[in-house]
């Protein structure tokens, strides 16, 4: 079975020896998955990154999407937001098969991503599948904190004996203080999508835009824009005047979801430095774009 390198290397950075087993057993998982649920499989979308995703047909014609990765507290997680948003906002979970790592999933046509829209636009959509995707949480559920997800940036500085590495001290003090100044002020959480961004928002029949892929994360409403104020990755840290883009995009989403822009730039610059440093631990590599976002949102906070 022909799978993309630079698929195969990620599987293997996150999982090492369970990886390689995992993509040795991958071509009998996808014929399990189609006997169990009678699918026609089709070649897998491009740009494979930590799931095996492939468009697929069940024998009455529905066209559908099936997703396979690695079992894992973040797929389990996807799994049980999944269920819980129950296609209000999100695509919809149609079946799931935890012993393969399965999940069957609505196809989302005409499916073009948010990514081709202008961005002004492109941040006014977000903004709206943000509102239709945010549900109060009940006291006890299964999804991690903010709080949680957080504490990466203390993985960070135990990796580097209390330093910093690479990344620039300012920068990961500044994400430190504010983690621990917004966790404190905090909004009562609700469920966020925790990943939220140009490719993760398609264009859809039941609603004009739906998301997919959620990570699933309790925490404020101010912190979701987060992820999207860093994307497009890898190409947002080549645009010119980066620090001006990001001062008009909070502004933007301040206003459409009725939040403090401070608030969502300060979660923002944490989460981009929190990011930088998870790409550092997956894999060694990919965290400059992160760390380019930071410092431009820094110059903004400036001006706001």
């Amino acid at each position: 079975m022909e799978l993309p390198a630079p698929f195969r290397q990620t599987i293997i950075d996150l999982y090492a020896e369970d990886g390689a087993r995992w993509l040795e057993q991958l071509p009998d998982l996808l014929r399990r998955c189609a006997q169990r649920w009678s699918l026609t499989l089709f070649p897998p979308f491009a740009d494979l990154s930590y799931n095996y995703v492939a468009p697929a047909r069940r024998a009455d014609g529905t066209d559908v999407v099936l997703k396979v990765g690695v079992p894992n507290p973040e797929l389990r997680t996807e799994l049980e937001a999944l269920q819980f948003y129950d296609g209000r906002g999100c695509v919809r979970l149609l079946d799931a098969d935890w012993d393969l790592g399965a999940l069957l999933l609505e196809r989302l046509t005409p499916g073009a991503m948010l990514v081709t829209r202008d961005d002004e636009e492109a941040t006014t959509i977000a903004a709206g599948v943000m509102q239709d995707l945010w549900r109060p949480l009940p006291q006890e559920h299964p999804f991690p904190t903010v709080e949680k997800w957080g504490q990466g940036l203390h993985r960070l500085r135990r990796h580097f004996d209390g330093g910093d590495g690479p990344f620039p001290l300012r920068l990961v003090e500044r994400a430190e203080r504010y983690f621990s100044e917004l966790l404190a002020s905090s909004d009562p959480p609700v469920l966020l999508h925790g990943d939220l961004h140009h490719y993760n928002i398609l264009a859809a029949e039941r609603r004009p835009w739906l998301a997919l892929d959620p990570k699933g994360v309790a925490g404020e409403p101010a912190y979701e824009p987060g992820a999207l104020l860093r994307n497009p990755l890898p190409q947002i840290a080549r645009v010119p005047q980066l620090d001006r883009v990001m001062q008009r995009r909070v502004a933007q989403l301040g206003d459409l979801l009725t939040l403090d822009r401070r608030r969502i730039l300060r979660w923002a610059l944490a989460q981009a430095v929190l990011s930088a440093w998870w790409s550092f631990e997956d894999s060694g590599r990919g965290w400059e774009p992160h760390l380019a976002v930071a410092r431009a949102l820094a110059q903004a906070e400036q001006r706001l």
